[in-house]
């Protein structure tokens, strides 16, 4: 197997791997869960809670019609995972941290996309608070994409280019007459 089918199939296996957490944990917060139903983890820190977010992230675009988000959040995550593997595919080949963080957006949006094709929204049940001031609640997909994000903007940022060296200067010539 050449490295490069080997590299594309391991980034291809931590996508689906991503996808499979996700889906597998969304499905058993829907089957064992009531909507709105809360488990605590940690008291005044870290709760399941079983929500469904029509919209985007934070609840963005939630007020709109069905009809529009579907089309909304259709076109713009086809875009997106198009996007996504052009960058994976110009990528250079060492660039493993790159790769590995586009895998896990990759994973995390076609988990979430899985779940609005199918149900028209999102099911998120990640619940972290402090008292009563709630962080709006996520799921495996949503933390894929955030941690791959993060990721890769520190990557980019403190990536070091590859600066030619300066041409030498030439000899000096001889002026004999």
């Amino acid at each position: 197997m050449s490295p490069t089918a080997l590299r594309y199939g391991g980034l291809t296996l931590l996508g689906i791997l991503i996808v499979l957490v996700d889906q597998v944990t969304k499905q058993w917060v829907m089957q064992s869960m009531r909507l709105h139903e809360s488990i605590v983890v940690v008291p005044n820190l870290f709760s399941i809670t079983y929500i469904r977010n029509p919209g985007a992230a934070f609840g963005l675009l939630a007020g709109s019609s069905n009809a529009f988000r579907m089309v909304f959040f259709g076109v713009t995550s086809l875009f997106a995972l198009g996007l996504l593997g052009t960058i994976l595919a110009r990528l250079p080949e060492k660039d493993w941290i790159g790769q590995v963080s586009i895998a896990a957006i990759l994973g995390g949006a076609i988990g979430n996309l899985i779940d609005r094709l199918r149900f028209g929204e999102v099911i998120d049940f990640l619940d972290v608070y402090v008292d009563m001031y709630h962080w709006p609640a996520f799921n495996v997909a949503d933390s894929a994409i955030s941690v791959g994000v993060v990721c890769l903007i520190v990557h980019f940022a403190f990536e070091r280019k590859e600066t030619p060296l300066p041409e030498p200067d030439p000899p000096p010539t001889s002026l004999s007459s």
